[in-house]
């Protein structure tokens, strides 16, 4: 996959590289290396255990594990200084090192991606900060992909919509201002969602502070609209919080359902997918020995068969896997056919490549046994149904029994929330009367602990009563917005206007992206439809003899021209704002750039996206080859297992 045009995910990835290993080539000498968990994965993408050790790192140590040995005088602590906990923790493990060590160290703390306030003060109360070197590494957009940055939040949609934080927005803000310093300002800024205004506000806040720290001898192409970024376009995740809590049915989300992807990485176990490449298993096959050992597998696109299969719908991936199956056979048996040296030299030239593809294969049909075996259990099909039926508008009460009935056969609870988040996010609420019985079932199914598991998940408006006076009104935290926004989204409403259901779908060779949930297009990926592909999306609701303007490179520039009324019925402030520089300057700028090159559309998702969204998303970007590129920027990769998650106690107060 090239480069995309406006945003070098390699050059994000090499800075990132660069920064760090400076910092630790400053601390001269051999080092330990405490490091929060959390940010082991993402610094695991752009630098290998390899080169922490070329730059004087002799071991690393998980901050949470509390378990840092005095081997070495330097030790660097490597933490996000926005999380007060990390803070006291390595507060304490310092003054524990200083009272009990019998040598002098020299600490060094690193944080990313900038050094707060309170972490100064934590440091201070604790005496420390006096005696140790303190910097900070500007690690924000962390590539997944060539088309995928993010920031790699711990915990986007608890802290944004449970906990009301705000550090998550403001740090977008300044992940994104480089990309503006760099390539151009976004010629215009769209969005839907409170949050997402909020973003947008930053973005011209930090212009405007740019601006005046400005010398006028300073060059100022920083401060013109870009020619090659087209626009940004920033979803506020809870103006569609109905999507993620579906069961993903792509096959990268699939396995993200049942294994989880973190930092292109999962952990599965071996006796699905056999041991690594090389290894011996240390007893007989099936032995009860090798049950419970895990194997990271790397999930991304330097994989070519996974590239292949990642947003394919996953009825249609067992037939792929054939092809390629019969493909490989075909080109091992050419080697019966090689007649002459310089053919059977090309063919063990070629060997290594099969071999890796024939490894791959192996590892993929595994898995695909595995899911398959998953996706023919009863218990699967009846949540699957459950899901269908309250997204296509059937009456959410027939499906009460369904949900009672799972709830008896003691699914875990995260399953039995998502459908029940589902039907109150789409129906604007639960009757009263149903939602008192479902938590009274809960309770005593699961735990009397999850009263304050279903408090987080009002507090967050998923799981609320339906009120009498309006039925679909859905208290909302915070900002209110002005005149003729709604309060939640009316799926209801968005069902038809933007064909949010689509019932003939074709998996095998799609046309559309409700492809990605077999009949559901996501919302989210609507409302940038409706941007960027206003044609398409026109013709898919009224029919081909639609009129409107084509999905020519500059449609961006008309925002929600032509669906303004639409958007209404999705909650959340609606803005479109352009971004404009010296005219003359910017003049040049384009003669010089060229106009009629591929743009890029940048799409920014506050709180988190999945990667059925993410499939959905590159489907729009192969519709618009040749004219437009998409890459998606995010504070997190989640799934509906986050997004509940997030909110269920983790006390044990016992059963009831």
């Amino acid at each position: 996959m090239a480069p995309h045009p406006g945003i070098d995910t390699d050059a994000l990835k090499e800075k990132a590289r660069k920064d760090l290993l400076d910092l630790l080539e400053g601390v001269r000498g051999k080092k330990n290396l405490v490091i929060e968990q959390s940010l082991a994965g993402p610094i695991g993408l752009f630098v290998k255990f390899t080169a922490l050790q070329d730059y004087g790192v002799d071991k690393v140590f998980f901050l949470e594990n509390d378990n840092l040995d005095t081997s070495q005088k330097n030790v660097v602590f490597l933490a996000s200084g926005e999380k007060a906990t990390q803070c006291i923790a390595i507060a304490e493990q310092i003054k524990r090192l200083q009272q009990k060590s019998t040598i002098e160290h020299e600490v060094s703390v690193i944080w990313v991606p900038r050094r707060t306030l309170v972490s100064n003060k934590i440091l201070e109360e604790a005496g420390v900060l006096g005696d140790i070197s303190v910097e900070a590494l500007p690690l924000h957009f962390v590539p997944l992909d060539d088309d995928v940055l993010t920031l790699a939040y711990d915990d986007p949609i608890g802290d944004l919509y449970l906990r009301k934080d705000p550090t998550s927005i403001f740090l977008a803000a300044q992940a994104l201002m480089p990309i503006q310093h760099k390539y151009g300002l976004f010629p215009r800024i769209i969005g839907k969602g409170d949050n997402a205004r909020r973003l947008m506000e930053l973005l011209l806040r930090m212009r405007s502070e740019v601006a005046a720290d400005e010398k006028p001898t300073t060059s100022r192409r920083g401060m013109m609209p870009s020619a090659t970024i087209e626009s940004l376009i920033i979803i506020d995740r809870e103006v569609d919080m109905a999507t993620p809590l579906l069961t993903q049915l792509t096959y990268e989300g699939l396995i993200d359902e049942m294994f989880g992807i973190r930092n292109n990485q999962a952990e599965i176990d071996t006796s699905i997918i056999g041991q690594a490449p090389g290894q011996q298993p240390k007893a007989q096959s099936g032995a009860p020995q090798q049950q419970g050992l895990k194997r990271k597998i790397q999930l991304d696109s330097t994989d070519k068969l996974y590239d292949q299969l990642r947003d394919a719908n996953f009825a249609i991936v067992g037939p792929l896997l054939n092809k390629v199956a019969r493909r490989l056979a075909g080109e091992y048996e050419s080697r019966h056919g090689a007649k002459s040296t310089s053919e059977l030299r090309e063919f063990v030239n070629k060997l290594p490549g099969y071999q890796a593809e024939q490894q791959s294969l192996k590892t993929h049909t595994n898995l695909t046994e595995e899911a398959l075996k998953h996706t023919q259990t009863d218990i699967f099909n009846r949540v699957l149904e459950v899901q269908q039926n309250l997204v296509s508008g059937s009456d959410p009460s027939s499906q009460h029994d369904t949900i009672e009935e799972l709830i008896a056969r003691d699914l875990p609870l995260i399953t039995i929330l998502r459908l029940l988040c589902l039907e109150s996010t789409i129906s604007g609420g639960l009757r009263p009367k149903d939602l008192d019985n479902f938590k009274r079932l809960i309770l005593h199914a699961y735990g009397y602990q999850h009263l304050l598991t279903l408090h987080n998940l009002e507090k967050m408006g998923l799981l609320v009563a339906r009120t009498a006076a309006n039925p679909f009104y859905i208290p909302v935290g915070g900002g209110g917005g002005g005149a003729g926004e709604s309060k939640i989204t009316n799926y209801n409403a968005l069902r038809k206007s933007l064909r949010l259901i689509v019932d003939e779908v074709n998996e095998q060779d799609p046309n559309d992206i409700a492809y990605v949930y077999s009949g559901y297009a996501p919302l989210s990926v609507r409302l940038v439809q409706s941007i960027i592909q206003k044609q398409h999306l026109l013709n898919l609701i009224r029919g081909p003899s639609a009129s409107s303007s084509a999905d020519t490179p500059s449609s961006a520039t008309q925002g929600w021209q032509g669906f303004e009324d639409v958007v209404k019925s999705v909650r959340g402030e609606t803005f479109s704002k352009v971004q404009k520089g010296d005219d003359a300057a910017a003049k040049a700028r384009h003669m010089l750039m060229g106009s009629g090159k591929e743009k890029t559309v940048v799409v920014m998702f506050l709180g988190g996206i999945t990667r059925t969204e993410i499939a959905a998303l590159r489907f729009v970007g192969k519709g618009l080859e040749g004219r437009r590129r998409v890459v998606v920027c995010t504070t997190g990769v989640i799934s509906g297992r986050e997004v509940v998650g997030c909110a269920v106690e983790k006390g044990d107060f016992g059963r009831g």
